[in-house]
């Protein structure tokens, strides 16, 4: 492992954390970016350059943006009036621990890993680029429709919200 590989892990989970803990929704999404982000880097780090740009594009770029839109639109950027952490937060983390407690000891134990690495594939991204605009552009158009209906979708509730006057700001009647 390399030092910028373990820098790179080292934040990307700070921000996974901080995403998961902070209270103000509009730093949570913006450690869910910083997340994505490490994510896509880790991923070029390791070579694979695809899924690191993919990372970059689909999440970083439209996902992530969508649901800051999305807080901004709707106003939720207020802090909610509940308790961070829930009553049972013990029992969860006990139970966290023992399912990766299980998977740990079940991944060691298991005999389906190959005892020497296999030879990587020689796929480039240009072949798969070509794959994706000729044999999968239906599931492609399909995601980029359905990140637009999202957005229309927080412009629409948006929209609906600031429609609705407040009783206080009526005129009353008899005064011009």
């Amino acid at each position: 492992m390399t030092v910028a590989f373990a820098i790179i892990a080292v934040l990307t989970i700070a921000s996974a954390i901080a995403a998961m803990t902070m209270r103000n929704l509009v730093r949570c999404a913006l450690s869910l970016i910083l997340t994505f982000a490490g994510l896509a880097a880790a991923y070029l780090q390791l070579e694979a350059q695809f899924v690191g740009f993919a990372q970059i594009l689909v999440y970083v770029g439209a996902v992530a943006i969508l649901i800051v839109f999305a807080i901004l639109l709707t106003r939720g950027s207020e802090a909610p009036q509940q308790p961070i952490v829930s009553s049972g937060w013990k029992v969860g983390c006990i139970v966290a621990a023992a399912v990766f407690a299980l998977l740990a000891w079940m991944i060691a134990a298991t005999r389906a890993l190959p005892t020497k690495p296999s030879a990587p594939p020689e796929i480039t991204v240009h072949q798969i680029g070509d794959q994706l605009m000729t044999k999968y552009i239906l599931p492609l158009e399909v995601v980029g429709l359905l990140l637009t209906a999202a957005l229309i979708g927080g412009v629409i509730i948006a929209m609906r919200e600031r429609e609705i006057v407040p009783v206080t700001s009526l005129p009353k009647e008899g005064h011009s």
